[in-house]
């Protein structure tokens, strides 16, 4: 009985890490259905990617099982869903070219300024900050809403869609300039810990 319940609770600690694999395995499928013009069942699925992403959170700390695996896992499962979404919704003529060059220009320059960072200093702890955050949940928003716009197109809709976009390129900016200031702080004084984005 006391084996049931070990294997029970094993299970529910991996639950965490399988909700954002889950989330990683349903970017080729949202690529698919909107690559097929199927934006209600385009829009439901990201609505369940961002249930993924709420849900893998509250039960890592739950279950107080923060693996360092979750912690690599989770942002990486982020960027990817929406790094594709924003790719496939270009290209389908939805979200603006330059939006999305400039989306994935600031995260290839973090990725290269991390890894430099890394080479030099071995620093690998990067905390969010709350721009970082923001660009994150900004970007979340302008894809929900963007698929929203292809089944419903209220006028609502509409101008949420044209805030959306406006400010993923105003805090994807304001978070670049943000991540560039706080590592030139950082190597000039190291001593203050580590660097975030």
């Amino acid at each position: 009985m006391a084996d049931a319940e070990f294997d029970r609770l094993h299970r529910l600690r991996t639950a965490p890490n399988f909700l954002t694999l889950l989330r990683i395995c349903l970017a080729p499928l949202l690529v698919s259905v909107i690559l097929d013009h199927r934006y209600g069942l385009a829009f439901a699925l990201f609505v369940v990617a961002g249930l993924t992403d709420a849900l893998d959170g509250a039960m890592a700390r739950l279950l107080h099982q923060r693996t360092m695996l979750g912690q690599y896992l989770d942002p990486v499962a982020d960027k990817l869903l929406l790094s594709t979404l924003f790719l496939v919704l270009t290209h389908m003529g939805l979200i603006p070219l330059n939006i999305t060059v400039l989306v994935f220009s600031r995260d290839v320059s973090i990725l290269v300024v991390s890894a430099i960072l890394f080479a030099a200093t071995g620093r690998r702890e990067f905390r969010p900050s709350l721009l970082g955050k923001a660009n994150t949940l900004t970007q979340i928003s302008t894809v929900a809403v963007v698929l929203l716009y292809q089944i419903y197109k209220a006028p609502w809709v509409a101008q949420a869609r044209q805030v959306t976009l406006w400010a993923t390129m105003g805090i994807t900016i304001a978070s670049g300039l943000h991540y560039a200031w706080v590592v030139v702080r950082k190597n000039a004084n190291p001593a203050n810990g580590h660097t975030t984005h």
